[in-house]
């Protein structure tokens, strides 16, 4: 309905553009909204305030110019200017129940539009390091990132999904030389583990593969590896130096190809572990890409290239340093070492940069919260670049703290004492994950109860949901078990039956339901989309024990059967925009 007024009102201002009305110039968009008090009308305008300097009239009277041109809609019952100049839509008393035919009709497509048809929009997200196995905190970013890609689709966009893929760095190099010390160990070798090593299982499982597809191959005797390096770090020690130290000593040791050889086979299992995990998640990938590829292409040289030729780059230290502070910055930042390797922000810039490059009208980043630090560079380096920083838009997500039996989860990461991704899929299940890691705002905490997750109760948010999707199922069964027969058209043509109060309510969530879809898309608020659902559910659960839906009038029979098919529709079509499934049957 929202749409249709607009295109009404649309109609209305070219038509009064034509005939002189209005200057004939770019008008201001027309925006309606559903009128806060019903005594205003069901849907509002104000477009006639927005057009006032333009066209040099008062805001009314272009209201009731506009009022005057409007074409006649059987749905709208009257139309009145109030106040300055606003616009108030009163739809007739049977204006709903066109929906449930509109839902029936539509099917899967029902809430969807194009919107942003003609706009291009990437959704970066996850884009962990491939250090180790996923764990519940990267499970958030990804049910959110997926939801928020899937709902900009639903609204007409074109999404292109990305996994920006940390193949190079320091990081890797600590995984390398973990999973080498991991396999020495298996060679006999008695190894002290670095504090700052990675000591997950997984590394254990990558150094066992290794073993055992090449033997000695790769053995040194342990002495020569610490050779000259104190055998653990010293109490206040420096810990990073010790593990810079031991990598060091690896790639010496074990030669170009060899050392690259490690790195590679952490590398390649671990990533595809993450892709095997997120495809379980219901999380597909348009594309992976390398953050190697950048260096390995030039993008990294010619973003600082670029910089410096825009005067934004200094030296200090031995160092290269980019001027942020200029664009709003709290510090300067390194892009080259003093030892001439670029910096992780170095590649940041470029990729930032490949991505405008590649002609997104906008690019979204999913980063997790400890990472809000960034967001000023990264803008800056863009608009150094003579870019426009509005177009990226970054999305934070707040961790997510597990709850067993009431009591919290522990977790560390580097130790390896973490509960992986899998391990909650497998859990509480696929639907409860996605469903739980969106029903807040992604930048709010988010308190998991496993316990609660796993329950088959009206408390389980998505339990209940589902639960309403199913039950309409089950009265198409219990129609069939009766001998009945369902007639749609009678059921449309009797939809003026329907006037107690649980159906008005249902009727008027069905018809919101594309409401919600375009702004929980262009909020990027995908709980939007889950407080919505969880309301028609409880409406349904309440028309569904307080009426009965299988009763002698046929007419009345087919008229709710028709409602609650539409009901239906709409809780499966908003399931599947989170990446949860609508069952049949529970």
């Amino acid at each position: 309905m929202k749409h249709d007024l607009q295109r009404m009102v649309e109609a209305a201002l070219a038509a009064l553009q034509r005939d002189g009305t209005l200057p004939a110039e770019p008008l201001p968009p027309v925006q309606v909204e559903r009128a806060r008090d019903p005594r205003h009308g069901d849907w509002a305008c104000s477009v006639a305030l927005g057009l006032a300097r333009l066209a040099g009239r008062r805001p009314r009277e272009i209201a009731e110019a506009i009022v005057g041109r409007l074409g006649p809609d059987p749905r709208v019952s009257r139309v009145e200017v109030a106040g300055a100049g606003f616009i108030n839509f009163f739809l007739a008393p049977d204006a709903l129940l066109h929906v449930v035919g509109a839902v029936l009709a539509a099917g899967p497509a029902y809430g969807r539009s194009d919107l942003g048809r003609g706009r291009r929009v990437q959704v970066e997200f996850v884009s962990a390091n491939p250090t180790g196995p996923l764990h519940v905190g990267h499970g958030r970013g990804a049910a959110y990132g997926a939801a928020v890609a899937d709902l900009l689709e639903a609204v007409g966009f074109a999404v292109h999904r990305e996994y920006y893929v940390n193949d190079a760095g320091r990081q890797m190099d600590i995984l390398a030389a973990s999973v080498w010390l991991r396999y020495l160990e298996l060679c006999g070798e008695a190894v002290v583990f670095p504090a700052n090593a990675y000591r997950g299982d997984y590394v254990w499982d990558i150094a066992g593969t290794l073993h055992r597809e090449h033997g000695d191959a790769y053995h040194v005797p342990v002495a020569h590896v610490f050779d000259g390096l104190p055998p653990d770090e010293p109490a206040g020690g420096d810990k990073e130096r010790y593990i810079d130290a031991v990598i060091a000593r690896a790639r010496e040791l074990l030669g170009d190809n060899r050392y690259r050889f490690v790195f590679e086979l952490g590398l390649n299992t671990i990533l595809e572990d993450i892709r095997d995990d997120l495809r379980e998640f219901g999380v597909v990938y348009d594309e992976w890409y390398s953050e190697r590829s950048l260096s390995e292409r030039g993008a990294v040289q010619r973003a600082i290239e670029r910089l410096r030729d825009a005067g934004q780059l200094y030296e200090r230290d031995g160092a290269l340093w980019f001027r942020s502070t200029a664009f709003g910055d709290e510090k300067d930042r390194v892009v080259v070492r003093e030892n001439g390797q670029t910096t992780y922000f170095a590649s940041d810039i470029a990729y930032h940069m490949d991505k405008l490059e590649r002609g997104f009208d906008r690019v979204i980043d999913v980063w997790g919260a400890d990472h809000h630090g960034y967001v000023p560079r990264v803008k800056a380096a863009l608009q150094a670049l003579g870019d426009d920083p509005e177009r990226l838009d970054v999305r934070l997500v707040q961790f997510a703290t597990l709850y067993r039996g009431g009591e919290k989860v522990q977790m560390s990461t580097r130790s390896g004492e973490f509960v992986t991704l899998r391990q909650l899929r497998k859990e509480v299940g696929r639907d409860a994950a996605r469903f739980f890691y969106v029903m807040r705002k992604s930048e709010q905490h988010l308190d998991f109860d496993l316990d609660l997750a796993k329950s088959r109760s009206s408390d389980n948010p998505v339990y209940y949901v589902q639960y309403a999707h199913a039950r309409v199922a089950s009265v198409l069964r219990q129609l069939a078990e009766r001998g009945l027969e369902r007639h749609p058209e009678r059921g449309l043509a009797a939809l003026g039956r329907l006037t107690e109060s649980q159906e008005q309510a249902l009727l008027t969530g069905v018809a919101r339901y594309p409401e919600v879809v375009e702004s929980a898309a262009l909020a990027h608020e995908p709980h939007q989309l889950v407080h919505f659902l969880r309301e028609v559910a409880n409406d349904f659960h309440v028309y569904y024990t307080t009426h009965q839906f299988l009763v002698e009038d046929g007419d009345l029979r087919d008229a709710r059967l028709a409602l609650v098919l539409a009901v239906q529709q709409v809780l499966g079509n908003g399931l599947r925009l989170l990446g949860v499934s609508a069952p049949e049957a529970m």
